[in-house]
């Protein structure tokens, strides 16, 4: 699906997997055959694990490693957030993950939505120096938490750029873009039948069990084409 976003138009990609997630840290052979095979900057997503955004020593090892990782198989960016447990963003770990991008764009992810003080939150993100701050205004859906992603948009410096993401879709698109953002978050997905010709009906699901198994993922033309076309008057 990230190929096929590229060939659709999109100015940069983030890639992750376990999208049902919320995003975890993608394979190196998935990011090395993303970035080799497109010419836009691809984010990798680095989270280690699903659940809340506070990390142990080792699970931040990991990350510390990932973003390395991620710089050597060509992505032009990485997507994190680390928060303490009272809800803080953990600035000195997120300076050692800004520091080991090595230039790479920076971008924060929606762990800012569980901040305990969003504006107090953007503040030390800025101070951090990171570039991109992805938020749904605290709210489940960006369009709900509008009034504080237009708060954000308005208090941010010109070096941070704010981007709304989840639940973007061409009905509320334009209203998103209204706040002075800049750019827009979305995944566009739907699912069709595999190719499996075999089916066992017996084994309902090797997960969830709302899951089917003979059904995968594909990109969806239609919507990113009409979000695309509220997006280019950004």
């Amino acid at each position: 699906m990230s190929l096929d976003a590229a060939k659709a138009g999109a100015s940069r990609l983030e890639l992750c997997s376990a999208i049902s997630e919320g995003g975890l840290t993608p394979s190196i052979g998935t990011i090395q055959q993303v970035c080799y095979h497109t010419n836009i900057p691809v984010h990798v997503m680095i989270r280690p694990r699903a659940g809340d955004f506070h990390y142990d020593e080792s699970e931040f090892e990991t990350m510390l490693a990932d973003v390395r990782l991620a710089a050597k198989m060509g992505a032009k960016g990485v997507v994190f957030g680390i928060l303490t447990s009272d809800g803080e963003v953990d600035v000195e770990r997120c300076k050692r993950l800004v520091y080991e991008s090595n230039g790479m764009t920076t971008v924060f992810h929606r762990a800012f939505d569980m901040a305990a003080d969003p504006y107090r939150a953007l503040d030390d993100l800025q101070s951090i120096g990171i570039n991109v701050l992805l938020t749904s205004g605290r709210r489940h859906k960006a369009i709900d938490g509008i009034e504080v992603i237009r708060q954000l948009a308005s208090r941010a410096n010109p070096s941070m750029q704010i981007m709304a993401g989840s639940g973007v879709n061409p009905g509320n698109a334009s209203r998103l873009a209204s706040t002075g953002i800049k750019a827009l978050h979305f995944t566009c997905q739907k699912p069709t039948p595999g190719k499996m010709l075999y089916q066992n009906h017996e084994l309902e699901s090797m997960g969830s069990s709302t899951r089917d198994e003979y059904e995968i993922a594909v990109f969806d033309f239609e919507k990113f084409n009409a979000i695309k076309d509220v997006a280019s008057n950004l």
